[in-house]
């Protein structure tokens, strides 16, 4: 007897790069283009992983990663929650531009609105999502097969995704039944993710010929922490006691750590693929964080976390703050690149970038012209090497947030921060307080207002998106 995960999987449908350096980017041939794929962790924190030495986990496959690429210290997130930092990914803006500035759940981009996956399908790629989509419900304008996605599996309400057992999952908008899941948050027969991770690995499988662009968004390790207990990371952390304190279930902080490696084995098994195929050489890789990480398991021995996501473990240094707020805490991110042969390998980067960089560089780097009303600035002199871009890499006049009633701007070391509209704005000097700790806005003045000019000017009104249906777009399962 089939098992129930075969018989969803069935019923789902699951079913040599040649660029000379010295050629300009946009003469590229079609059959020349490289696939893309961009792995992104749902709060994967900066230190949560082996690579930066962190303590506890245990993560070969992002340490072989970075080791074979370009890892980035200064990537910033898009916004500091879910539904923004993914709309200022997919459409290259910033907090005050984007469509999606909270995470309201239904809110939705607008039905005109280009997203990364819309530039690259104009350019000939097959694009497919496998996660969590989050700018827009079903029923409403911003629903991923209306924005350059052939196929998009998994969640697309922000709620929906907080379970790993969930009744359904969505394909292209029409609900996939998961037998023996009712959405209770912590037991069920199907684990979504297993399913997430196998029909993205059957989509590049599917378009090995490409060119191709895989989005994988992935919910691990957010949510309601919910996992079988036959995984063998499971089995490795379940009887470990790290000494925090659990916030919905017995087995959190265990199964917190065993998500981590259970990504990481899922990145392993995605290079493996390309290895397999034969197209590794021939495909851009880029592993992320969504935005920064969360203080999870504190008590008074530990009081950022008990996994201490934005501490340094080396250091003892740490990023102010965490998820929902503008401090680095919320929006630094893990970000590696890499691109056999072009990306150079075990590199590490200090240029200021963050998540509007992105769909310009990838335009770039597939041979398309970027649009002119973005925000973000192609990092491709970063990745290749100014000779291999042919510029030197320019730099943000400023870097800008806004999400609700709190406000952020960066302009080189020097960063404004607006906790909220109660609140007055904040100065530091993160060449010398990365942790944010000295607010010296009463010493340099003059430099706040000119942030404060800057991000005055930076604030456009919100747009919204349309919701067509509000039974589905509301609907409490999702």
């Amino acid at each position: 007897m089939l098992s129930c995960n075969t018989m969803v999987l069935r019923r789902i449908g699951l079913v040599a790069l040649a660029i000379l350096i010295a050629a300009p980017l946009s003469t590229r041939a079609a059959d020349d283009k490289p696939n893309i794929v961009f792995f992104m962790l749902d709060e994967w924190g900066y230190y949560e992983w082996s690579h930066m030495g962190h303590p506890v986990f245990e993560t070969p496959n992002f340490d072989t990663f970075a080791e074979e690429g370009t890892r980035f210290t200064q990537m910033l997130a898009g916004g500091s929650v879910c539904a923004p930092t993914r709309c200022s990914l997919l459409t290259g803006k910033h907090g005050g531009h984007i469509t999606v500035r909270a995470n309201g759940g239904a809110s939705a981009i607008r039905r005109d609105e280009k997203t990364l996956a819309s530039f690259l399908k104009d350019e000939g790629y097959t694009c497919g999502g496998f996660g969590k989509w989050g700018i827009g419900a079903r029923g409403t304008s911003g629903v991923p097969e209306l924005h350059g996605f052939d196929t998009f599996f998994g969640y697309y309400h922000q709620a929906h995704a907080h379970t790993y057992y969930p009744a359904y999952l969505l394909k292209n908008s029409e609900p996939i039944p998961l037998p023996g899941n009712t959405d209770h948050f912590h037991n069920g027969r199907i684990f979504s993710q297993s399913l997430i991770h196998g029909q993205a690995m059957q989509f590049i499988r599917d378009n090995e010929d490409g060119p191709f662009f895989a989005y994988l968004p992935y919910i691990l390790p957010h949510g309601q922490w919910a996992m079988p207990e036959n995984d063998p990371a499971y089995q490795k952390y379940k009887d470990r006691d790290f000494g925090g304190t659990n916030q919905k279930g017995e087995k959190d902080q265990q199964i917190y750590a065993a998500m981590i490696e259970l990504a990481d084995r899922q990145l392993g098994e995605i290079m493996a693929l390309l290895k397999e195929l034969g197209i590794d050489d021939n495909t851009i890789v880029m592993i992320s964080g969504d935005n920064g990480g969360q203080a999870y398991f504190k008590n008074e021995n530990h009081p950022d976390g008990v996994f201490r996501p934005n501490v340094n473990p080396k250091t003892g240094v740490r990023f102010r703050g965490g998820k929902g707020q503008f401090y680095e805490g919320g929006l630094r991110v893990p970000f590696v690149a890499r691109w056999p042969g072009k990306i150079p390998a075990g590199i590490i980067s200090n240029h200021l970038c963050y998540f509007p960089d992105i769909l310009p560089t990838l335009i770039e780097l597939t041979g398309g012209f970027p649009p002119r009303d973005l925000d973000g600035i192609s990092i491709v002199p970063s990745l290749l090497g100014g000779e291999a871009a042919g510029r030197d890499q320019p730099e943000h006049e400023f870097l800008y947030w806004e999400m609700n009633d709190q406000r952020a701007i960066r302009k080189d070391h020097w960063k404004a921060v607006k906790p909220s509209h109660d609140q007055p704005w904040e100065l530091y000097d993160l060449r010398t307080d990365l942790s944010e700790e000295n607010d010296i806005s009463k010493d340099r003045s003059n430099i706040l207002l000119e942030l404060i000019s800057n991000a005055d000017s930076a604030h456009d009104p919100i747009r919204p998106g349309t919701i067509y249906d509000p039974d589905l777009a509301f609907k409490k399962s999702r």
